[in-house]
């Protein structure tokens, strides 16, 4: 499954084939509860189609009624502000007083939306800077530490798999997380050294990984935009990630079994190796938010969900520790 960025750019390159004319919008800030995030995105048809999304509809319904009337054909780019008033706020749904900031450029340079897609399909985060004096526009690489900026002349906004995801196990459950991980912006790697499932994997987009779960955990040099989640339900193999993985800097690591497999798991990682007590309790298992999950699907929803939770801040990194008998994983 395409990621948001990417499927912006591909109707930005299927429009431009087929002759259309349209323009890019980004939330340059926001002030209040806006409905999408600085550096969220979309392109606007001449006819007033859409790919992409800058809050919940009401915009969006106003900037395709503007372009309809022809006024966003020429020019260079410019500011857009909704939300000003609370009576504006109000008519466009925007929450508790919130106002949004949106940066539109007329007619953008296909040329540099196609490069920006040719780095994110090779896996690649990448910068996209838009001076407005000039309407000069430049594509580069990007690292995890770089972030959307905005000073009222200069936007810069970030594109690709900024996060990253390491499965071990090629199983069924991760046969649909990895996609969902894919349409969140997760660069999704795969590692089961089993050649009965590891054959088998035909997840377009993701990568494998093609040694031992350990070895995995130490060459992709997790940092703290990463995730691993260890699936295999095999001790000999889910340990072995888990061990490197909990002294790692990611920000989120977890593995599939019930609430008194995770225990003893919990104890052996005590007992028989070098790993502090603040590291296991790192450990999300039993893996995912409790909804009574129960089909490989639904897992995969309950794991997707706790790690956003943890990537936004709103879970701590040991809530798993205390799920409810009706844990997401048995």
């Amino acid at each position: 499954m395409d990621s948001l960025d990417q499927q912006v750019l591909a109707a930005a390159r299927r429009w431009a084939t087929e002759g259309h004319r349209f323009a890019l919008v980004t939330v340059a800030r926001t002030w209040g509860s806006a409905p999408r995030p600085p550096g969220a995105w979309m392109i606007l048809r001449d006819d007033g189609q859409v790919q992409g999304s800058v809050s919940g509809g009401c915009i969006e319904d106003d900037l395709i009624r503007r372009a309809q009337g022809g006024e966003f054909t020429a020019g260079g780019p410019r500011v857009l502000r909704y939300g000003v008033t609370a009576d504006e706020a109000h008519r466009f749904g925007l929450p508790c007083g919130g106002t949004l900031e949106l940066v539109l450029e007329p007619a953008p340079d296909t040329g540099l939306l196609e490069e920006l897609a040719a780095r994110i399909e090779s896996g690649q985060l990448a910068q996209r800077r838009l001076s407005l004096p000039n309407g000069r526009v430049t594509v580069e690489g990007a690292s995890t530490g770089d972030a959307p900026q905005w000073d009222g002349e200069t936007l810069v906004t970030l594109h690709g798999p900024a996060w990253r995801l390491l499965i071990i196990g090629a199983g069924q459950i991760s046969r649909y997380l990895a996609p969902m991980a894919q349409a969140l912006g997760y660069r999704v790697f795969v590692c089961d050294p089993r050649d009965e499932y590891a054959d088998g994997w035909e997840v377009p987009g993701t990568e494998r990984v093609l040694t031992m779960p350990d070895d995995a955990v130490n060459e992709l040099a997790l940092d703290p935009r990463s995730a691993v989640v260890a699936l295999t339900h095999d001790p000999k193999l889910d340990d072995l990630a888990l061990l490197e993985a909990l002294k790692s800097p990611a920000f989120y690591v977890g593995a599939l079994g019930s609430r008194a497999n995770n225990a003893k798991r919990r104890e052996r990682l005590r007992l028989y190796f070098d790993l502090t007590q603040a590291e296991i309790d790192r450990l999300h298992g039993p893996v995912g938010l409790p909804i009574g999950s129960r089909t490989p699907p639904e897992i995969a929803v309950a794991i997707l969900a706790e790690m956003t939770a943890v990537k936004n801040g709103v879970l701590g990194r040991n809530a798993a520790v205390t799920h409810a008998p009706g844990c997401a994983v048995r």
